[in-house]
Protein backbone atom coordinates (compact mmCIF):
# COMPACT_ATOMS: atom_id res chain seq x y z
CA UNK A 1 0.00 0.00 0.00
CA UNK A 2 1.96 3.33 -0.97
CA UNK A 3 1.75 6.37 1.59
CA UNK A 4 -0.94 7.97 -0.80
CA UNK A 5 -3.62 5.17 -0.19
CA UNK A 6 -3.08 4.72 3.48
CA UNK A 7 -3.56 8.47 3.87
CA UNK A 8 -6.71 7.99 2.18
CA UNK A 9 -7.62 5.20 4.25
CA UNK A 10 -7.08 7.11 7.37
CA UNK A 11 -9.78 10.05 5.90
CA UNK A 12 -12.44 8.19 5.06
CA UNK A 13 -11.80 6.16 7.92
CA UNK A 14 -11.36 8.84 10.31
CA UNK A 15 -14.55 11.04 8.77
CA UNK A 16 -17.05 8.38 7.91
CA UNK A 17 -20.71 9.17 9.19
CA UNK A 18 -23.68 7.04 9.09
CA UNK A 19 -26.16 9.77 9.68
CA UNK A 20 -26.65 13.59 8.03
CA UNK A 21 -23.44 15.36 7.33
CA UNK A 22 -22.27 18.31 5.06
CA UNK A 23 -19.15 18.00 3.11
CA UNK A 24 -16.17 20.50 3.30
CA UNK A 25 -13.92 19.53 1.15
CA UNK A 26 -11.39 16.82 -0.35
CA UNK A 27 -8.07 16.20 2.40
CA UNK A 28 -4.74 17.69 0.92
CA UNK A 29 -1.42 15.45 1.30
CA UNK A 30 1.78 16.67 -0.07
CA UNK A 31 0.80 19.37 -1.49
CA UNK A 32 -1.87 17.24 -3.57
CA UNK A 33 -5.85 17.28 -3.01
CA UNK A 34 -6.64 13.76 -2.72
CA UNK A 35 -10.34 13.35 -4.78
CA UNK A 36 -12.77 11.75 -2.71
CA UNK A 37 -11.15 11.59 0.14
CA UNK A 38 -14.31 13.80 1.53
CA UNK A 39 -14.14 15.85 5.07
CA UNK A 40 -17.31 15.18 6.26
CA UNK A 41 -19.11 17.01 9.24
CA UNK A 42 -21.90 15.16 11.18
CA UNK A 43 -24.75 17.19 11.70
CA UNK A 44 -25.10 15.36 15.02
CA UNK A 45 -22.10 17.37 16.25
CA UNK A 46 -22.96 21.01 14.70
CA UNK A 47 -24.85 22.30 17.88
CA UNK A 48 -20.63 21.44 19.71
CA UNK A 49 -19.69 24.75 18.69
CA UNK A 50 -16.74 25.53 16.30
CA UNK A 51 -13.92 27.84 15.44
CA UNK A 52 -13.47 29.50 12.60
CA UNK A 53 -9.78 31.41 12.27
CA UNK A 54 -7.13 32.87 9.68
CA UNK A 55 -5.32 35.77 8.57
CA UNK A 56 -7.26 38.50 6.54
CA UNK A 57 -7.80 36.95 2.82
CA UNK A 58 -7.13 33.51 3.58
CA UNK A 59 -11.08 32.44 2.80
CA UNK A 60 -12.67 32.88 6.43
CA UNK A 61 -15.83 34.17 5.18
CA UNK A 62 -16.37 31.64 2.01
CA UNK A 63 -15.63 28.86 4.82
CA UNK A 64 -18.57 30.46 6.77
CA UNK A 65 -20.70 31.00 3.47
CA UNK A 66 -20.12 27.24 2.92
CA UNK A 67 -21.16 26.13 6.26
CA UNK A 68 -24.18 27.98 5.97
CA UNK A 69 -25.38 26.65 2.55
CA UNK A 70 -25.17 23.58 3.88
CA UNK A 71 -27.06 24.19 6.85
CA UNK A 72 -29.51 25.77 4.88
CA UNK A 73 -29.63 22.63 2.34
CA UNK A 74 -30.45 20.20 5.22
CA UNK A 75 -33.18 22.07 6.59
CA UNK A 76 -31.48 23.97 9.40
CA UNK A 77 -31.64 27.86 10.00
CA UNK A 78 -28.46 29.98 10.17
CA UNK A 79 -27.73 33.52 11.92
CA UNK A 80 -24.75 35.39 10.34
CA UNK A 81 -23.12 38.62 11.45
CA UNK A 82 -22.60 40.53 9.15
CA UNK A 83 -19.48 42.83 10.01
CA UNK A 84 -17.88 43.50 6.49
CA UNK A 85 -21.08 43.78 4.80
CA UNK A 86 -20.24 41.12 2.09
CA UNK A 87 -22.96 37.72 2.70
CA UNK A 88 -25.74 39.13 1.29
CA UNK A 89 -24.78 37.28 -2.22
CA UNK A 90 -25.87 34.03 -0.31
CA UNK A 91 -29.07 35.31 -1.72
CA UNK A 92 -27.98 34.95 -5.17
CA UNK A 93 -27.04 32.17 -7.83
CA UNK A 94 -23.04 32.01 -8.03
CA UNK A 95 -22.35 32.89 -11.83
CA UNK A 96 -20.21 30.22 -11.91
CA UNK A 97 -16.13 30.29 -13.36
CA UNK A 98 -13.66 27.69 -14.44
CA UNK A 99 -11.35 27.89 -11.20
CA UNK A 100 -14.31 26.59 -9.69
CA UNK A 101 -15.05 23.62 -11.34
CA UNK A 102 -11.71 22.91 -11.52
CA UNK A 103 -11.53 23.18 -8.03
CA UNK A 104 -14.33 20.52 -7.32
CA UNK A 105 -13.17 17.88 -9.96
CA UNK A 106 -10.23 17.62 -7.59
CA UNK A 107 -12.15 17.83 -4.43
CA UNK A 108 -14.72 14.90 -6.36
CA UNK A 109 -17.90 16.67 -5.91
CA UNK A 110 -20.11 18.55 -8.53
CA UNK A 111 -20.71 22.48 -8.70
CA UNK A 112 -24.16 23.23 -8.37
CA UNK A 113 -25.03 27.30 -8.13
CA UNK A 114 -27.74 28.42 -6.52
CA UNK A 115 -29.68 31.24 -4.24
CA UNK A 116 -30.77 30.47 -1.07
CA UNK A 117 -33.27 32.32 1.36
CA UNK A 118 -31.92 34.85 3.17
CA UNK A 119 -33.84 37.49 5.68
CA UNK A 120 -31.61 40.51 6.24
CA UNK A 121 -31.91 42.09 10.00
CA UNK A 122 -30.97 45.20 11.38
CA UNK A 123 -29.50 46.57 14.44
CA UNK A 124 -29.51 50.26 13.81
CA UNK A 125 -31.32 52.57 10.95
CA UNK A 126 -29.84 50.64 7.95
CA UNK A 127 -32.41 48.97 5.72
CA UNK A 128 -33.56 45.32 7.50
CA UNK A 129 -35.72 43.77 9.92
CA UNK A 130 -35.22 45.83 13.16
CA UNK A 131 -33.89 43.93 15.80
CA UNK A 132 -35.07 45.33 19.54
CA UNK A 133 -35.23 44.82 23.12
CA UNK A 134 -37.09 46.08 26.40
CA UNK A 135 -34.67 47.24 29.31
CA UNK A 136 -37.38 44.56 31.60
CA UNK A 137 -36.05 41.60 29.20
CA UNK A 138 -32.76 42.02 29.88
CA UNK A 139 -33.58 42.24 34.12
CA UNK A 140 -31.53 43.73 36.51
CA UNK A 141 -28.69 40.90 36.24
CA UNK A 142 -28.04 41.11 32.89
CA UNK A 143 -28.06 44.86 32.37
CA UNK A 144 -26.04 45.20 35.47
CA UNK A 145 -23.14 42.70 33.77
CA UNK A 146 -23.25 44.71 30.83
CA UNK A 147 -22.76 48.43 32.29
CA UNK A 148 -20.45 46.86 34.33
CA UNK A 149 -21.24 47.90 37.37
CA UNK A 150 -20.14 47.75 41.58
CA UNK A 151 -22.22 45.41 43.72
CA UNK A 152 -23.90 48.53 45.57
CA UNK A 153 -24.98 49.79 41.65
CA UNK A 154 -26.38 46.52 41.09
CA UNK A 155 -28.09 46.42 43.87
CA UNK A 156 -29.74 50.06 42.97
CA UNK A 157 -30.61 48.57 39.51
CA UNK A 158 -32.52 45.23 41.13
CA UNK A 159 -34.48 47.34 43.24
CA UNK A 160 -35.31 50.43 40.42
CA UNK A 161 -36.49 47.08 38.89
CA UNK A 162 -38.40 46.20 41.87
CA UNK A 163 -40.19 49.24 41.85
CA UNK A 164 -41.11 49.25 38.70
CA UNK A 165 -42.52 45.61 38.94
CA UNK A 166 -44.78 46.62 42.48
CA UNK A 167 -45.73 49.68 40.77
CA UNK A 168 -46.55 48.70 37.38
CA UNK A 169 -44.23 50.90 35.35
CA UNK A 170 -43.17 49.32 32.44
CA UNK A 171 -39.26 49.60 31.73
CA UNK A 172 -38.68 49.43 27.67
CA UNK A 173 -36.23 51.69 26.95
CA UNK A 174 -33.08 53.42 28.30
CA UNK A 175 -35.15 57.19 28.81
CA UNK A 176 -37.65 54.78 31.18
CA UNK A 177 -34.69 53.73 33.05
CA UNK A 178 -33.18 56.91 33.29
CA UNK A 179 -36.13 58.55 34.47
CA UNK A 180 -36.60 56.05 37.19
CA UNK A 181 -33.35 56.39 38.60
CA UNK A 182 -33.92 60.44 38.26
CA UNK A 183 -36.97 60.14 40.22
CA UNK A 184 -35.44 58.14 42.69
CA UNK A 185 -33.25 60.71 43.81
CA UNK A 186 -35.58 63.25 43.58
CA UNK A 187 -38.88 63.25 43.69
CA UNK A 188 -39.78 59.71 44.87
CA UNK A 189 -36.57 59.53 47.32
CA UNK A 190 -38.51 59.56 50.64
CA UNK A 191 -41.33 56.78 48.84
CA UNK A 192 -38.42 54.68 47.71
CA UNK A 193 -36.13 54.64 50.71
CA UNK A 194 -39.39 54.36 53.00
CA UNK A 195 -40.04 50.80 50.80
CA UNK A 196 -36.85 49.41 49.67
CA UNK A 197 -34.01 51.45 51.68
CA UNK A 198 -31.49 53.85 51.23
CA UNK A 199 -29.88 54.90 47.65
CA UNK A 200 -27.13 56.85 46.74
CA UNK A 201 -27.02 59.72 45.05
CA UNK A 202 -23.27 59.42 43.92
CA UNK A 203 -24.06 55.66 42.84
CA UNK A 204 -27.36 56.22 40.55
CA UNK A 205 -25.26 59.38 39.32
CA UNK A 206 -22.64 57.00 38.00
CA UNK A 207 -25.41 54.51 36.91
CA UNK A 208 -26.54 57.15 34.85
CA UNK A 209 -23.15 57.99 32.78
CA UNK A 210 -22.91 54.32 32.38
CA UNK A 211 -26.20 54.63 30.43
CA UNK A 212 -25.30 57.49 28.50
CA UNK A 213 -22.03 55.91 27.27
CA UNK A 214 -24.25 52.89 26.13
CA UNK A 215 -26.20 55.36 24.27
CA UNK A 216 -24.06 57.12 22.52
CA UNK A 217 -23.06 53.48 20.88
CA UNK A 218 -26.22 53.69 19.57
CA UNK A 219 -27.99 51.65 22.46
CA UNK A 220 -31.17 53.75 22.41
CA UNK A 221 -31.66 52.44 18.74
CA UNK A 222 -31.90 48.85 19.95
CA UNK A 223 -33.83 49.21 23.50
CA UNK A 224 -37.51 49.29 23.01
CA UNK A 225 -40.20 47.96 21.65
CA UNK A 226 -41.27 45.64 19.26
CA UNK A 227 -39.04 43.57 20.80
CA UNK A 228 -38.16 40.74 18.50
CA UNK A 229 -38.85 36.66 18.69
CA UNK A 230 -36.18 34.48 18.52
CA UNK A 231 -38.35 32.36 17.27
CA UNK A 232 -38.69 34.12 13.97
CA UNK A 233 -34.76 33.07 13.70
CA UNK A 234 -35.94 29.30 12.99
CA UNK A 235 -37.76 29.29 9.92
CA UNK A 236 -37.77 26.80 7.13
CA UNK A 237 -39.12 28.51 3.32
CA UNK A 238 -41.60 26.16 0.98
CA UNK A 239 -38.98 24.29 -0.39
CA UNK A 240 -37.59 22.74 3.28
CA UNK A 241 -34.86 25.29 3.45
CA UNK A 242 -33.41 26.59 6.43
CA UNK A 243 -33.66 30.83 6.46
CA UNK A 244 -30.30 32.29 6.43
CA UNK A 245 -31.05 35.15 8.51
CA UNK A 246 -28.20 37.94 8.02
CA UNK A 247 -27.72 40.77 10.37
CA UNK A 248 -25.91 44.32 8.85
CA UNK A 249 -23.30 45.55 11.13
CA UNK A 250 -21.11 47.42 9.14
CA UNK A 251 -21.91 50.35 11.42
CA UNK A 252 -20.89 49.37 14.87
CA UNK A 253 -17.46 48.15 14.36
CA UNK A 254 -16.20 50.69 16.57
CA UNK A 255 -19.12 49.52 18.72
CA UNK A 256 -18.07 46.67 20.81
CA UNK A 257 -20.43 47.56 23.92
CA UNK A 258 -23.49 47.92 22.08
CA UNK A 259 -22.13 44.65 19.86
CA UNK A 260 -21.55 42.40 23.21
CA UNK A 261 -24.90 44.58 24.04
CA UNK A 262 -26.76 43.01 21.54
CA UNK A 263 -25.16 39.36 21.01
CA UNK A 264 -25.54 38.85 25.20
CA UNK A 265 -28.86 39.59 25.39
CA UNK A 266 -30.02 37.75 22.03
CA UNK A 267 -28.19 34.60 22.98
CA UNK A 268 -29.72 34.80 26.43
CA UNK A 269 -33.12 35.46 25.46
CA UNK A 270 -32.60 31.98 22.96
CA UNK A 271 -31.43 30.17 26.32
CA UNK A 272 -34.10 31.11 28.02
CA UNK A 273 -36.97 30.39 25.15
CA UNK A 274 -36.09 27.30 23.32
CA UNK A 275 -37.06 24.27 24.70
CA UNK A 276 -34.31 21.59 26.21
CA UNK A 277 -33.40 19.23 22.39
CA UNK A 278 -31.17 17.18 23.99
CA UNK A 279 -29.69 14.43 21.55
CA UNK A 280 -31.91 15.05 18.54
CA UNK A 281 -29.09 14.38 15.76
CA UNK A 282 -29.03 17.96 14.31
CA UNK A 283 -29.17 21.56 15.57
CA UNK A 284 -32.26 23.68 15.69
CA UNK A 285 -30.01 27.06 14.83
CA UNK A 286 -26.69 27.98 14.32
CA UNK A 287 -24.84 31.11 14.93
CA UNK A 288 -22.10 32.43 13.09
CA UNK A 289 -19.78 35.45 14.95
CA UNK A 290 -17.79 37.29 12.43
CA UNK A 291 -15.40 39.59 13.79
CA UNK A 292 -15.58 37.54 17.18
CA UNK A 293 -12.81 39.68 19.32
CA UNK A 294 -15.33 42.16 19.02
CA UNK A 295 -17.72 40.40 21.86
CA UNK A 296 -14.89 40.06 23.92
CA UNK A 297 -12.98 43.35 23.10
CA UNK A 298 -13.36 45.71 26.78
CA UNK A 299 -15.45 42.93 28.64
CA UNK A 300 -15.66 42.85 32.36
CA UNK A 301 -14.62 39.42 33.84
CA UNK A 302 -18.47 39.32 34.83
CA UNK A 303 -19.30 39.59 31.32
CA UNK A 304 -17.16 37.30 30.52
CA UNK A 305 -18.34 34.91 32.76
CA UNK A 306 -22.08 35.52 31.58
CA UNK A 307 -20.66 34.62 28.06
CA UNK A 308 -18.63 31.37 29.01
CA UNK A 309 -21.82 30.03 30.98
CA UNK A 310 -24.24 30.75 27.96
CA UNK A 311 -21.94 28.78 25.60
CA UNK A 312 -21.52 25.83 27.87
CA UNK A 313 -25.07 25.52 28.07
CA UNK A 314 -26.86 26.86 25.26
CA UNK A 315 -25.90 23.74 23.46
CA UNK A 316 -28.74 21.85 25.24
CA UNK A 317 -30.42 23.68 23.46
CA UNK A 318 -29.90 22.80 20.06
CA UNK A 319 -28.30 26.03 19.20
CA UNK A 320 -24.56 25.99 18.00
CA UNK A 321 -22.31 29.08 18.32
CA UNK A 322 -19.13 29.50 15.36
CA UNK A 323 -16.78 32.20 16.00
CA UNK A 324 -15.22 33.60 12.97
CA UNK A 325 -11.90 35.57 13.55
CA UNK A 326 -8.02 35.75 13.25
CA UNK A 327 -6.65 34.11 15.91
CA UNK A 328 -7.76 31.68 17.87
CA UNK A 329 -6.11 33.74 20.29
CA UNK A 330 -8.55 36.66 20.11
CA UNK A 331 -11.19 33.79 21.68
CA UNK A 332 -10.78 33.26 25.63
CA UNK A 333 -9.57 30.19 26.73
CA UNK A 334 -12.98 29.09 28.80
CA UNK A 335 -15.04 29.55 25.01
CA UNK A 336 -11.94 28.18 23.50
CA UNK A 337 -12.47 24.97 25.32
CA UNK A 338 -15.73 24.47 24.57
CA UNK A 339 -15.81 24.39 20.76
CA UNK A 340 -15.83 21.34 18.50
CA UNK A 341 -14.80 21.90 15.32
CA UNK A 342 -12.15 24.23 14.39
CA UNK A 343 -11.30 25.55 10.48
CA UNK A 344 -7.63 26.89 10.71
CA UNK A 345 -7.29 28.97 7.33
CA UNK A 346 -3.24 30.12 7.04
CA UNK A 347 -1.61 32.26 9.83
CA UNK A 348 1.58 34.51 9.07
CA UNK A 349 4.89 34.89 10.69
CA UNK A 350 5.86 38.01 10.30
CA UNK A 351 7.13 38.64 13.68
CA UNK A 352 8.31 36.95 16.72
CA UNK A 353 4.91 37.43 17.78
CA UNK A 354 3.32 36.04 14.78
CA UNK A 355 5.70 32.60 15.79
CA UNK A 356 4.51 32.38 19.30
CA UNK A 357 1.12 32.69 18.16
CA UNK A 358 1.33 30.16 15.50
CA UNK A 359 2.68 27.96 17.64
CA UNK A 360 0.11 28.26 20.78
CA UNK A 361 -2.05 27.55 17.88
CA UNK A 362 -0.42 24.30 16.42
CA UNK A 363 -1.19 23.24 20.26
CA UNK A 364 -4.91 23.32 19.90
CA UNK A 365 -4.91 20.47 17.36
CA UNK A 366 -4.56 16.45 17.35
CA UNK A 367 -1.03 15.40 16.69
CA UNK A 368 -0.78 13.91 13.14
CA UNK A 369 1.52 11.59 11.90
CA UNK A 370 0.94 13.01 8.26
CA UNK A 371 1.22 16.78 9.21
CA UNK A 372 3.63 19.22 10.79
CA UNK A 373 1.05 21.57 12.05
CA UNK A 374 3.04 24.86 12.33
CA UNK A 375 4.85 23.96 9.20
CA UNK A 376 1.26 23.73 7.38
CA UNK A 377 -0.40 26.63 9.35
CA UNK A 378 2.08 29.22 7.31
CA UNK A 379 1.74 27.14 3.83
CA UNK A 380 -1.52 27.44 3.07
CA UNK A 381 -3.25 28.36 0.45
CA UNK A 382 -6.59 30.95 0.03
CA UNK A 383 -8.85 28.44 0.34
CA UNK A 384 -7.25 26.03 2.38
CA UNK A 385 -7.97 25.30 5.76
CA UNK A 386 -6.85 22.77 8.40
CA UNK A 387 -9.78 20.86 10.05
CA UNK A 388 -10.59 19.16 13.17
CA UNK A 389 -13.80 18.23 13.87
CA UNK A 390 -15.62 15.77 15.85
CA UNK A 391 -17.10 12.27 15.18
CA UNK A 392 -20.80 10.92 16.11
CA UNK A 393 -19.30 9.42 19.36
CA UNK A 394 -18.07 13.13 20.15
CA UNK A 395 -14.22 12.28 19.34
CA UNK A 396 -11.81 14.27 17.69
CA UNK A 397 -11.36 12.94 14.05
CA UNK A 398 -8.01 13.15 12.20
CA UNK A 399 -6.18 16.28 11.73
CA UNK A 400 -7.33 17.20 7.75
CA UNK A 401 -5.67 19.82 5.42
CA UNK A 402 -8.44 20.34 3.15
CA UNK A 403 -9.03 22.10 -0.14
CA UNK A 404 -12.64 23.40 0.70
CA UNK A 405 -15.40 23.34 -1.46
CA UNK A 406 -16.42 26.88 -3.34
CA UNK A 407 -19.91 28.55 -2.23
CA UNK A 408 -23.08 28.00 -4.18
CA UNK A 409 -23.95 31.07 -4.04
CA UNK A 410 -22.40 34.47 -5.44
CA UNK A 411 -19.02 35.43 -3.56
CA UNK A 412 -20.07 38.90 -3.89
CA UNK A 413 -22.89 41.23 -2.09
CA UNK A 414 -26.36 42.09 -3.74
CA UNK A 415 -26.37 44.95 -5.57
CA UNK A 416 -28.42 48.01 -4.03
CA UNK A 417 -31.38 47.61 -6.39
CA UNK A 418 -30.86 43.82 -5.94
CA UNK A 419 -31.31 44.50 -1.93
CA UNK A 420 -33.93 47.01 -2.04
CA UNK A 421 -36.21 44.47 -4.33
CA UNK A 422 -35.38 41.63 -2.08
CA UNK A 423 -36.28 43.36 1.03
CA UNK A 424 -39.59 44.02 0.02
CA UNK A 425 -40.35 40.42 -0.29
CA UNK A 426 -39.74 40.40 3.64
CA UNK A 427 -42.25 39.08 5.69
CA UNK A 428 -40.68 40.62 8.92
CA UNK A 429 -40.49 43.70 8.28
CA UNK A 430 -43.95 44.79 8.30
CA UNK A 431 -44.14 42.78 11.94
CA UNK A 432 -40.85 44.76 13.23
CA UNK A 433 -40.69 47.70 11.51
CA UNK A 434 -43.22 49.99 13.16
CA UNK A 435 -42.10 52.15 15.83
CA UNK A 436 -44.05 51.64 18.87
CA UNK A 437 -43.76 53.63 22.02
CA UNK A 438 -46.51 53.24 24.13
CA UNK A 439 -46.89 54.62 27.82
CA UNK A 440 -44.51 53.63 30.57
CA UNK A 441 -42.20 54.75 33.21
CA UNK A 442 -41.28 57.61 31.39
CA UNK A 443 -44.36 59.36 31.06
CA UNK A 444 -46.03 57.43 33.67
CA UNK A 445 -43.81 59.27 36.11
CA UNK A 446 -43.81 62.37 34.44
CA UNK A 447 -47.73 62.35 35.26
CA UNK A 448 -46.88 61.09 38.83
CA UNK A 449 -44.94 64.33 39.14
CA UNK A 450 -46.82 66.55 37.63
CA UNK A 451 -50.09 65.64 39.70
CA UNK A 452 -47.57 65.80 42.99
CA UNK A 453 -46.33 69.29 41.59
CA UNK A 454 -50.14 70.36 40.92
CA UNK A 455 -51.12 68.91 44.62
CA UNK A 456 -48.23 70.53 46.48
CA UNK A 457 -49.39 74.07 44.38
CA UNK A 458 -52.81 73.39 45.45
CA UNK A 459 -51.40 72.83 48.82
CA UNK A 460 -48.89 76.12 49.22
CA UNK A 461 -52.23 78.20 47.76
CA UNK A 462 -54.02 77.21 50.23
CA UNK A 463 -51.99 78.28 53.01
CA UNK A 464 -51.52 81.57 51.37
CA UNK A 465 -55.20 82.09 51.84
CA UNK A 466 -54.80 81.61 54.70
CA UNK A 467 -52.00 83.73 55.69
CA UNK A 468 -53.88 86.62 53.80
CA UNK A 469 -57.39 85.64 55.49
CA UNK A 470 -55.50 85.54 59.36
CA UNK A 471 -53.69 89.12 58.31
CA UNK A 472 -57.13 90.57 57.40
CA UNK A 473 -59.11 89.49 60.39
CA UNK A 474 -55.97 90.66 62.42
CA UNK A 475 -56.73 94.45 60.93
CA UNK A 476 -60.35 93.95 61.29
CA UNK A 477 -59.51 93.79 65.19
CA UNK A 478 -57.35 96.42 65.35
CA UNK A 479 -59.98 98.50 63.34
CA UNK A 480 -62.09 97.30 65.52
CA UNK A 481 -59.98 98.38 68.78
CA UNK A 482 -59.38 101.73 67.36
CA UNK A 483 -63.09 102.71 66.72
CA UNK A 484 -63.69 101.48 70.63
CA UNK A 485 -60.79 103.84 72.06
CA UNK A 486 -61.64 106.97 69.92
CA UNK A 487 -65.28 106.74 71.10
CA UNK A 488 -64.09 106.37 74.65
CA UNK A 489 -62.20 109.68 74.34
CA UNK A 490 -64.60 111.21 72.35
CA UNK A 491 -66.91 110.45 75.80
CA UNK A 492 -64.43 111.73 77.92
CA UNK A 493 -64.48 114.86 75.91
CA UNK A 494 -67.82 115.07 75.54
CA UNK A 495 -68.77 114.28 79.47
CA UNK A 496 -69.75 117.65 81.90
CA UNK A 497 -66.95 116.64 84.55
CA UNK A 498 -64.15 117.49 81.73
CA UNK A 499 -65.69 120.65 80.70
CA UNK A 500 -66.22 122.06 84.37
CA UNK A 501 -62.58 120.97 85.25
CA UNK A 502 -61.09 122.51 81.37
CA UNK A 503 -62.85 125.66 82.40
CA UNK A 504 -61.69 125.96 85.17
CA UNK A 505 -57.77 125.83 84.26
CA UNK A 506 -58.81 128.49 82.05
CA UNK A 507 -60.15 131.14 84.53
CA UNK A 508 -57.02 130.63 86.62
CA UNK A 509 -54.70 131.09 84.10
CA UNK A 510 -56.68 134.36 83.01
CA UNK A 511 -56.97 136.07 86.33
Amino acid sequence: MNDNQAFFDHINKGYITKGDFITMGAAMYKGETIANAHVKIPLKTLNRHGLIAGATGTGKTKTLQIIAENLSEQGIPVLLMDIKGDLSGIAAASPGHPKINERHEKIGIPFEAKGFPVEILSLSDQDGVRLRATVSEFGPVLLSRILDVTTTQAGIISIIFKYCDDNKLPLLDLKDLKKVLQFATREGKEELEKDYGRISTASTGSILRKIVELEQQGADLFFGEKSFEVQDLCRIDENGRGVINIIRLTDIQDKPKLFSTFMLSLLAEIYSTFPEQGDSGRPELVIFLDEAHLIFKEASNALMGQIESIVKLIRSKGVGLYFVTQNPTDIPDGVLSQLGLKVQHALRAFTAKDRKAIKLTAENYPISEYYDTKEILTSLGIGEALISALDEKGRPTPLAATMLRAPMSRMDILSEQELKDHLKKSKLIPKYNEEIDRESAYELLNDKIEKAEAEEAKVAAKKEREKLDRGSSNSSSRNRRTSATEKAVIKVLTSATFIRGALGVLNKLLK
